[in-house]
């Protein structure tokens, strides 16, 4: 059973934009989006597709009430492409903030999955 924890922004319509890149923290930020999208917090979107400018994923992302962006590192590539796309944010969450090293690590460990999620839940 999944536990619902409701974004603390007030919103009914949530957007979570992961960075998904391809490092350890850029899986995390994935990873991350997946737990919240789960337990209802908001839901899952598709930045690459924000990126592409696909209409169908636009529209879906101007329909949101507020957006969540979690970038694993500074390059803020996440944060970037919804700036690009005139896509106001709500919450930027940046995991190399939380003293994460950023390395080529693609395999995560499940229990540091669930320490940076509960970092990032009070962060909501």
């Amino acid at each position: 059973m999944t536990q619902n924890a409701a974004c603390s922004c007030g919103a009914d319509i949530v957007g979570i934009f992961p960075c998904a890149g391809a490092s350890n923290v850029g899986q995390l930020s994935n990873a991350i989006a997946v737990e919240l999208h789960k337990k209802g917090t908001g839901n899952m979107m598709c930045t690459v597709g924000i990126g592409g400018k696909r209409s169908g994923l636009l529209k879906s992302a101007e329909a949101c009430e507020s957006i969540i962006v979690i970038d694993g590192c500074p390059v803020n590539c996440a944060k970037a492409t919804m700036e690009e796309a005139g896509i106001p944010i709500g919450k930027h969450i940046l995991l190399t903030d939380m003293d994460i090293k950023k390395n080529k690590e693609l395999d995560l460990d499940p229990e540091k999955v669930q320490e940076v999620l509960s970092k990032v839940e009070e962060m909501l």
